[in-house]
């Protein structure tokens, strides 16, 4: 695994494994079906996409409920909201990922793991909190091609 995309996709089927069993994290990592192995610069990227999704889960499904006024949290696909809730641990906790990578990037998981509406429903949902988040002044990015902190600071 050697690109963010595959651990994306590694991190979703691990974040779904943990919805849906209600083993811990620690028993799901510790599964024999995750023996192929992740390559070393993925690795951290995985690690932390994961522990970071799970921290903030709660966070994650009020931001989801907020937007999804039309739909019952419960009717949303458990596979959908995981793909959400990484999206938006990338948004407000991987300051070197541009917010429309991560909304790209969710998308294009979708169309893998999800049905044929989800893209389109998962695209509407994260432009509208990403939204929020840049009015809220919750979106730090930095690195190459993104602002910095002291910018978006000044500029809020």
């Amino acid at each position: 695994m050697n690109t963010r995309r595959e651990a994306r996709s590694r991190a979703l089927q691990t974040l779904y494994a943990y919805e849906i069993s209600g083993n811990t994290i620690e028993q799901i990592l510790n599964d024999p079906i995750w023996e192929k192995p992740i390559g070393k610069k993925m690795i951290g990227f995985y690690e932390k996409l994961v522990k970071k999704t799970i921290e903030n889960i709660n966070e994650f499904d009020e931001l989801i409920k907020k937007k999804s006024q039309n739909w019952k949290f419960e009717r949303i696909t458990v596979i959908d909201k995981v793909i959400m809730r990484q999206a938006l641990c990338e948004f407000l906790h991987f300051s070197d990922i541009p917010p429309k990578v991560s909304i790209d990037e969710a998308i294009e998981i979708s169309k893998i793991f999800s049905t044929d509406k989800s893209g389109k429903f998962i695209n509407g949902l994260l432009d509208s909190i990403l939204l929020d988040l840049v009015k809220e002044g919750r979106i730090f990015k930095e690195g190459r091609g993104l602002v910095d902190r002291k910018s978006q600071k000044k500029n809020n």
